[in-house]
């Protein structure tokens, strides 16, 4: 990609054409749950939101972990005690603050909680205490009014379950050389700090924390700020932030170790924690080394210091999230954070890679600056997610890391973006209340739609925003002064302010295809629906068009000037071809699809054939994917599609072949129980055996790893396309090198970056034996990514009796993790033998497990996302349609949006079987004779 630019009139103007390829900005505040007539008699404690009277300023908090059963319940609980200080900013006769799960002990007054004022002034008196359990409030009326610019605290003492369901203080279990080991942990976002102590528990109520933590000799506990006392453990107070920010692990010593270093020219003491075992093995090295670099780039980029004197990055045994940005402690799921190079992918090292410089960007944007409330959810995440990119980059220079946002950021939410389901980047406030409903909004549309594929050294807009919001939160809006400013000052020429700009793109759902007419010169928009049937019935005062910013290039030479396409149509003379092609959106720096005349695409398709790398390697992918998309809404025909697959026998980059392998992956999942399966499998066999030969030449035989990072990927897709469609050689290499392992379990020779791919081909080929084999080697699998792996490869098996057991085990903890149940069931799905094992399990123990074993831990979006994936037939709809209805009454909670989309999804896949199956069989049948 390009080089890093000063700040400049250009860089300045990249900044924002980079945000229009994305959706954001903010709505103002809405009235917060009233009546529309002025008659709403709703009760203070009723609302999900907390009244703006009482601003917090500080916590005192002492929590004691047990980390034995307690001897009369059989439970592993806490006890804790708390003082908050706030001010009062307008006067009332309540305290709402927000509690769930815990339970209090009676103070001296007989109520929970003790109420006094600072600076001598006497408080009123509290008449009556309760806690409000549907919006998770503890309620405290008093006698008299709270008096305004006075600040008060306010004292209790409570109980709560050191439970194990991955929410709020939680208790993480696991095995190590036959022991059974415990840790009591934590993950308050977004909403289980009150889970842990009362709180005033919204992103906007951000104060400094005041943390202790008592535990047994012989444990090591930790927080944000630095570990100040041993055994009764205090930690500096934390910087004045938000209380889902707050982390709390303790553990015994004996099982938790650190690695330490002060390097990096802000010299910020760096250290990673995980299980002792793992850091001997040196599992937490990588993690030290590339933490470092991402600090330093992170500093230098935003110009401002990493506000903190240490950063702690702990892996955990149960993680319910990837990762969370706690400030100054993260925690991780031990997948993401440990490394082992002996035994980890190259695909293991760039997760852990880019989750580093993801979680570490948190620091300033999201910690240091914090979105005010859960509409905006891409202030934080969005943002994030592209930085982390330029992070991972700068600490892995050789990857060329950031080209690849395209396949995993931009044409994931394509996918969802494409649907009627969507929803804006910024919701309206109100809409937003319920814990449910936040946990929803952090999903693929606010991590993946602010998406700049290109790297900007945008320093001004990050300093001014960052400084003038420091230890405060914004709203979109805010960003987008702040951008407004910089155009100003640098005489930046746009065809419209910033926010008239980014209101299209931030305030309605969805996203354009534009159409080129390289006869005319015609340009157009729409907006792109997968199914160009379905109904939208959100209104959008922008009639769903968006300002389009177009790069493009002619026969090969990039225009330099950008188009700008601000109405539904217009006419760009230079677009007009004759002969040659024209190619829009060049490497995907704007977020839309593009569409060209049939003229055009046949000479696409002739350059391709011809000589490919003219086109560059981004868009090689990106007029896969585009056209694989635009035949399933119906704007080019299916052939037309298919055809863009046709020289990838000539192809040997990766973006192009994860793309095809992307799209196609879609016509199995709809035509693998149909008798277009065996043509299909036949064409991509011929496709791909090329690819294949091509990797068995540059690695001697398999003896050695490709140098490039992405040739390391295409290596993979080469030998699991290459079994998966049957070649004989593939899979009599793969069968052998595992059969090899299991006569010598002690030393095993496969590759880590091929080791996935040789696990499913093996488990796919083989029975039982192989089966049992990965079972032990899972169980006993010291890295966690090792585990993974094998965890994954155990759906691969056709044999059902199999598969169903292995889905039995989700519900058993001792044998699948809570955390990877999801992961489990969703694997089966993806099986084509177990997908209807995976749909039947799920629907018969919906209700168990969203009301009782999986609360907290399951991800149920993304469990009704894969079990309903293949759904394409009248029959399964019902079955879907039956089983909301059945559930309706216990809800669907955070999988309430991806129940929709499945729905609309099923309609559409009913829909396309229908007029695409025989094309396709014809098309596929015609390559392979």
């Amino acid at each position: 990609m390009g080089k890093s630019c000063r700040v400049s009139k250009l860089c300045v103007l990249c900044v924002v054409l980079a945000l229009v390829s994305v959706a954001t900005l903010v709505t103002l505040w809405t009235l917060a749950l009233t009546g529309d007539d002025g008659d709403d008699v709703t009760a203070p404690w009723d609302s999900y939101r907390l009244p703006t009277d009482l601003v917090p300023k500080f916590y005192n908090i002492t929590l004691w972990p047990r980390l034995s059963r307690h001897p009369d319940t059989g439970l592993y609980i806490f006890t804790g005690h708390s003082t908050v200080q706030f001010e009062c900013v307008k006067e009332t006769n309540l305290i709402l603050i927000h509690s769930n799960k815990l339970n209090y002990t009676k103070l001296d007054e007989a109520h929970i909680v003790r109420l006094t004022a600072s600076g001598g002034a006497s408080a009123p008196i509290i008449k009556s205490t309760w806690l409000q359990p549907k919006t998770q409030y503890l309620v405290i009326e008093l006698n008299g009014k709270l008096s305004q610019g006075q600040t008060y605290q306010l004292y209790a003492e409570f109980t709560g379950e050191l439970a194990d369901d991955l929410a709020g203080f939680y208790r993480s279990e696991y095995e190590e050389d036959g022991v059974r080991k415990i840790v009591a942990t934590s993950q308050m976002h977004p909403t289980h700090a009150r889970k842990t102590f009362p709180c005033f528990d919204e992103p906007a109520m951000k104060a400094v924390f005041h943390m202790t933590l008592i535990h047994p000799p012989g444990t090591v506990a930790l927080s944000n700020g630095m570990e100040t006392a041993v055994t009764q453990t205090k930690f500096e107070p934390s910087k004045k932030m938000s209380s889902y920010l707050l982390a709390i692990p303790v553990a015994s010593e004996n099982i938790c170790s650190y690695i330490i270093d002060r390097r990096g020219f802000f010299r910020v003491q760096i250290r990673i924690w995980a299980r002792r075992k793992a850091i001997e093995q040196g599992q937490g090295d990588y993690a030290l080394n590339v933490t470092g670099p991402v600090l330093d780039f992170f500093q230098s980029y935003y110009n401002i210091s990493y506000p903190l004197s240490k950063s702690d990055q702990i892996a955990l045994p149960d993680f319910y999230f990837g990762a969370m940005e706690n400030w100054g402690l993260v925690t991780y799921r031990e997948t993401n954070l440990l490394y082992d190079p002996a035994t980890s992918s190259n695909s293991n090292k760039e997760t852990t890679a880019t989750i580093i410089a993801h979680e570490l960007a948190h620091m300033w944007f999201g910690n240091l600056v914090t979105l005010r409330w859960w509409n905006e959810v891409w202030l934080n995440e969005g943002f994030a997610s592209y930085v982390a990119y330029l992070g991972a980059d700068y600490a892995e220079p050789t990857w060329n890391v950031k080209d690849l946002i395209v396949l995993d950021d931009v044409h994931r939410v394509f996918a969802v973006d494409a649907l009627t389901s969507s929803h804006p980047l910024t919701s309206k406030e109100d809409s937003i209340v319920l814990p449910e409903q936040i946990t929803e909004q952090f999903d693929t549309i606010s991590y993946s739609k602010v998406h700049r594929p290109r790297p900007l050294s945008v320093y001004t807009y990050p300093l001014s925003y960052l400084n003038h919001f420091a230890y405060s939160n914004t709203v979109g809006n805010d960003l987008w002064q702040h951008l407004q400013m910089a155009v100003t000052d640098n005489d930046v020429l746009l065809p419209r302010p910033v926010q008239d700009i980014m209101n299209p793109w931030v305030l309605q759902m969805g996203f354009p295809v534009v159409t080129v007419d390289t006869a005319s010169g015609k340009v157009s928009q729409q907006h792109f629906l997968l199914d160009p049937e379905s109904n939208v019935t959100v209104d959008s005062p922008y009639k769903y068009e968006w300002p389009v910013p177009v790069r493009w290039m002619k026969a090969g030479e990039v225009q330099t000037d950008i188009w700008w396409l601000l109405e539904k149509e217009a006419v760009n003379p230079g677009m007009r071809s004759g002969a040659s092609w024209v190619l829009a959106n060049i490497n995907v720096t704007g977020f839309y699809r593009v569409n060209y005349d049939l003229g055009n695409w046949e000479r696409l398709f002739t350059q391709l054939s011809t000589d490919h790398q003219v086109i560059p390697v981004i868009n090689r992918a990106q007029l896969v994917d585009d056209a694989f998309n635009l035949a399933r809404a119906q704007l080019v025909s299916t052939t037309l599609a298919l055809r863009t697959t046709s020289y990838l026998s000539l192809e040997m980059d990766f973006m192009p072949w994860q793309s095809a392998l992307d799209n196609l992956n879609y016509y199995y999942l709809m035509l693998d129980r149909t008798e277009v399966y065996q043509p299909m499998q036949d064409y991509l066999k011929k496709q791909v055996t090329p690819l294949f030969m091509h990797f068995k030449n540059l690695t001697s035989d398999w003896t050695h790893v490709p140098e490039g990072h992405t040739d390391q990927y295409n290596q993979v897709n080469a030998v699991r396309t290459a079994c998966r469609t049957g070649l004989t050689e593939c899979q009599n290499l793969t069968s052998t090198w595992f059969r090899q392992w299991m006569e010598n379990p002690q030393h095993n020779t496969i590759h880590p970056n091929l080791r996935s791919v040789v696990y499913c081909s093996a488990m796919a080929a083989g029975g039982e034996a192989e089966w049992e084999f990965g079972w032990i080697q899972f169980k006993e699998a010291s890295l966690a990514s090792e585990a993974s792996k094998l965890m994954s490869a155990l759906s691969c098996t056709s044999d059902t009796q199999l598969l169903q057991r292995y889905l039995s085990f989700t519900l058993n903890s001792t044998l699948i993790r809570k955390q990877d149940a999801t992961s489990v069931i969703t694997s089966v799905a993806a099986n084509r033998a177990g997908q209807s094992l995976a749909w039947s399990f799920v629907r018969d123990r919906w209700e168990y497990m969203f009301t009782q074993y999986g609360v907290g831990s399951f991800s149920f979006a993304s469990m009704i996302t894969g079990v309903t994936a293949r759904f394409s037939t009248s029959d399964e709809l019902q079955q879907l349609e039956e089983f909301v209805e059945q559930n309706g009454a216990a809800g669907f909670g955070s999988a309430s949006l991806a129940v929709d989309q499945a729905l609309e999804r099923t309609r559409a896949n009913i829909k396309w079987l229908q007029q695409n199956q025989q094309e396709v069989l014809d098309w596929f049948s015609s390559q392979t004779h």
